[in-house]
C-alpha cells in the first residue's frame, strides 16, 4: 500500500530494533490533492515496485475549509496541528493545486497570542499574520486566514505570470517579536505545498527544517531518520529556519534543480544537484525513486556545513528492500551516529 499527503516522524536510532519494519511512527497529517491513477509506467532503470502506479494532481479550482489548532508542547516548544492535542514540529503538511482556495481556521489553544504567515500564495492583507494588519490571535481565540493560489499566465503587460506552484512553507509572525522570532525558534512552523496540474504525486513525503543548529527542533542525539523501500517515490521537502546558512544534502540520490525536481525530457538540461545551498526562509523540495541506481542502505542526509553535520545536523534516508532489511545497517551500531 502507498502513502500520499504523509509526513512521518521517525523516533531516534534507540527505537529500531530490527529495520524498516520495526519503526514506530508518528504521523504529521496532511491536507493533499485528489490523486488520479495514470499508467503503471515507470522508467526502465527504476527499481521501483511493479505495482506502483503513476498518480498525477488533478485540476485545481476547489474550495476548502480546515481548521488548525496552535498548541504549546513540551519543553517550550510551540506547534500546529490538525486536531487538538496532535500538534507537531514540523505542523502539518498542507498541500493545494494552482486554482485552490484554502479557507484556514486558527484556534489558539497556546498561553500566547500567536499567528499564521504563508510564503507562495495570494492573500488579502487581513490574511497576512502580522500585528501590523490585525491578523493575529489571542490565546483562547479563533481567526479565519485565507489563502488562494492562481495558475501561469500572461499579465495585460505582456510579461508572464509564473503561477503558484512550489515547495513553500507557512509559519507564525508576532511570538516574541514582531517577526515571529520566538514562535519559529519554538517550532511554530510547517510546509506548504502548491502542486500544478498533471505533477506526479509521491508514495510518501517528508519535511526536513533546517532550524538554526537543529532538524526539526528535534535534539542532536534524537536523529530524524526516515524510511522508504526500494522502488517508491520519495518526496523530500527542504525548509531552513533561524540564523545559519547550511547546505542540503542526500547520498546516493540527485534532483533537477528546479521547481518539481524532475527533468521533463531528455533535452531538459535542467543541472542536476545532490547538495543545495539554504538560507533563512528558504524552502525547495524534490522526489526520488528511494535507492534508484545504488540499491537499498542506510543512505545518509545532512547539512554540509562540516562543523553542523559535526554537531548533529544528520539524518539517515533508510531504503529497505521488499523484505524489510537494509544492508548493512545495524540501529545499535555507535557507528551509525553520524
Amino acid at each position: 500500500m502507498t502513502e500520499t499527503g504523509v509526513s512521518r516522524r521517525f523516533f531516534s536510532r534507540r527505537s529500531f530494533t530490527g529495520g524498516v519494519a520495526a519503526a514506530a511512527a508518528l504521523a504529521a497529517p496532511a491536507l493533499a490533492p485528489t490523486a488520479t491513477a495514470a499508467s503503471a509506467a515507470t522508467p526502465a532503470a527504476a527499481p521501483a515496485r511493479t505495482n506502483a502506479a503513476v498518480r498525477t494532481a488533478k485540476a485545481g479550482g476547489e474550495e476548502r475549509h480546515l481548521t488548525l489548532y496552535a498548541e504549546n508542547l513540551p519543553g517550550g516548544q510551540l506547534g500546529y496541528g490538525l486536531k487538538p492535542g496532535k500538534a507537531t514540529v514540523p505542523g502539518p503538511l498542507l498541500e493545494m493545486t494552482e486554482g485552490d482556495t484554502l479557507h484556514i481556521e486558527l484556534v489558539n489553544l497556546s498561553d500566547v497570542t500567536l499567528s499564521l504567515h504563508p510564503h507562495g500564495v495570494d492573500y488579502e492583507i487581513t490574511s497576512d499574520g502580522t500585528r501590523m494588519s490585525g491578523s493575529t490571535v489571542d490565546p483562547g481565540e479563533r481567526y479565519t486566514y485565507t489563502w488562494r493560489t492562481h495558475e501561469p499566465g500572461r499579465r495585460a503587460d505582456g510579461t508572464w505570470n509564473p503561477g503558484s506552484a512550489g515547495y513553500w512553507h507557512y509559519h507564525d509572525h508576532v511570538v516574541g517579536t514582531p517577526h515571529g522570532t520566538a514562535g519559529i525558534r519554538k517550532g511554530l512552523y510547517g510546509p506548504l505545498i502548491v502542486r500544478r496540474a498533471g505533477d506526479l504525486l509521491p508514495d510518501k513525503q517528508y519535511t526536513i527544517v533546517f532550524n538554526d543548529m537543529t532538524i526539526n527542533n528535534r535534539a542532536a542525539d534524537d536523529r530524524y531518520d526516515v524510511t522508504a523501500t526500494l522502488g517508491e517515490r520519495v518526496e523530500f521537502i527542504s525548509i531552513t529556519h533561524g540564523e545559519y546558512y547550511h547546505t542540503f544534502h542526500v547520498h546516493g540520490h540527485r534532483w533537477a534543480d528546479n521547481r518539481t525536481g524532475l527533468l521533463d525530457g531528455p533535452d531538459d538540461r535542467t543541472p542536476i544537484i545532490d547538495n543545495k545551498i539554504t538560507g533563512p526562509a528558504d524552502s525547495f523540495g524534490f522526489q526520488v525513486i528511494a535507492g534508484e541506481g545504488v540499491g537499498a542502505g542506510a543512505w545518509m542526509y545532512h547539512c554540509h556545513v562540516q562543523s553542523h553535520s559535526d554537531m548533529g545536523m544528520v539524518g539517515l534516508f533508510l531504503v529497505a528492500k521488499e523484505d524489510g532489511t537494509i544492508p548493512g545497517y545495524d540501529p545499535e551500531d555507535p557507528g551509525h551516529e553520524h
